[in-house]
């Protein structure tokens, strides 16, 4: 059995590792690293209604070679763009063609957890695993005894590692929920002749309790396996061949995933005739004027200047903070603007005023630290919230996010803010589904806006759209 073939050769394989550095230098090596307690890879897995881990494989022993070319970063930077969970990277070297540089390279240079997926049987693995910058490991029950499987467990927990625990079986998935895994994945690959069949994780997904992550791994080839998996509320999918078979990897995702997702766009902080130019290239529904303190403040008369240079399709939006009803009044008429954007702390007497001086839509931006700002939202008497993250002295534009967990129960159309780039766009409008993504930072380089960055958010929303 080709299972057997690939345990026995990955012994062979760690014992030379072993003469080359001892399992005792690569524990202290381990050992002395942080230990993320957060376990990135259950949260990640629990963001969308499914969540998909995309693997980089250069073969396997069912398919052989599947990559002759193999970007391996490059592959990985397209699956965090076409808005993976997690990467899943192959190390095993005989059958897979793995190398730890792959592990190693991508999770230095992605944002999302990353996965060693290893067929491993030996502690010396796990220790390594973490030094390469693993975010998790995958634990097959075919492979190893209860006492092997608790013990590799318990050491990965200890190290701040996750652990997707593989069962085939309804015997194995008792095994896993006996060493109280939090993720276990159903294989739908037959490990001892390589027949496929995804109707084994349906048939098996009653046995998983909700509060563990369930994921589907193999032979999952289109949208139609996705809806019966979602159906049966699997909360992750592991897909390799396809995605790496697939020449546009964000296309490849969105078909599969199934739900369109087309939130309007706003691109904010606009100062430059290049800006303008830019920006009129691609046609965003919105953009931002900031008329409060700020980097990337302008005055009214530049920003009337630049209006006149706008695309007539693209809306204004002006920027404020705490600005007089008068002030506001002055540049709404001055700049033609369409929307304003109140981003201080404007109460719903103010807006109301405001809208007696104005006939234009309000929008307030709310900070979210936690839940409460949420409730606080619900309050306001506003046309649209924005959502921003909060940052202590800053009215926004800081780059920075916050969890988006906590919009999956506000209800209505809202704006969502705060560190939204190209790596994450897709995954935010998942997670939080919202009317009207604002970027600003996000399409900036050195503090301009850059061009190529606005094209690769625009085609990403185009391609999801």
């Amino acid at each position: 059995m080709i299972l057997d073939e690939i345990v026995k050769k990955r012994k062979i394989n760690i014992a030379k590792q072993k003469q080359i550095k001892s399992l005792a230098m690569l524990k202290q090596e381990a050992e002395a690293l942080p230990r993320n307690r957060d376990f990135p890879l259950e949260k990640a897995l629990m963001k969308q209604d499914i969540n998909f881990i995309c693997e980089v494989k250069k073969a396997s022993p069912s398919k052989g070679i599947i990559a002759q070319d193999f970007p391996y970063l490059t592959i990985a930077k397209e699956y965090e763009l076409a808005g993976a969970s997690a990467i899943s990277v192959l190390t095993e070297p005989d059958y897979f063609l793995g190398e730890d540089k792959y592990l190693q390279e991508i999770a230095q240079n992605v944002s999302i957890p990353v996965l060693c997926k290893d067929f491993i049987i030996d502690e010396y693995q796990i220790y390594k695993a973490k030094i390469l910058g693993a975010s998790a490991i995958l634990l097959i029950c075919t492979i190893l005894d209860d006492e092997t499987l608790k013990k590799f467990f318990t050491l990965a927990e200890k190290l701040g590692l996750s652990c997707l625990v593989e069962a085939h079986d309804e015997n194995e998935i008792k095994r896993a929920l006996k060493i109280q895994a939090r993720i276990i994945g159903v294989n739908n690959r037959n490990l001892k002749d390589f027949t496929v069949d995804v109707e084994n994780s349906l048939n098996l997904r009653s046995l998983v309790p909700e509060n563990v992550i369930f994921v589907s791994e193999s032979g999952i080839k289109t949208k139609e396996d996705i809806e019966k998996l979602r159906v049966h509320q699997v909360q992750a999918v592991l897909i390799g061949e396809t995605f790496m078979r697939a020449k546009d990897k964000v296309l490849a995702l969105n078909e599969l995933y199934g739900k369109k997702i087309s939130p309007k766009v706003k691109f904010c902080g606009m100062r430059t005739r290049e800006d303008v130019a830019i920006v009129n290239r691609y046609t965003p529904d919105y953009v931002g004027f900031i008329f409060a303190e700020s980097k990337r403040q302008v005055s009214m008369q530049t920003a009337n200047d630049l209006a006149k240079n706008l695309d007539e399709k693209i809306k204004k939006v002006g920027v404020f903070v705490n600005a007089s009803l008068t002030q506001i009044e002055e540049i709404a008429h001055k700049v033609s603007l369409d929307i304003i954007q109140l981003h201080g702390d404007e109460d719903n007497e103010f807006i109301k005023a405001l809208k007696n001086k104005l006939d234009l839509s309000i929008w307030q931006a709310i900070k979210v630290k936690d839940i409460v700002d949420i409730e606080r939202a619900k309050q306001s008497i506003a046309d649209m919230i924005l959502f921003d993250a909060y940052v202590k002295d800053s009215a926004g534009g800081t780059g920075k996010s916050f969890n988006w967990d906590l919009l999956k129960d506000f209800t209505g159309e809202f704006i969502l803010a705060g560190g939204i780039n190209k790596q994450n766009i897709i995954r935010a409008i998942r997670t939080t589904k919202p009317y009207i993504v604002d970027i600003s930072s996000g399409i900036e380089k050195d503090n301009h806006k850059d061009e190529n960055e606005v094209k690769t958010i625009s085609e990403l929303l185009r391609k999801v759209g």
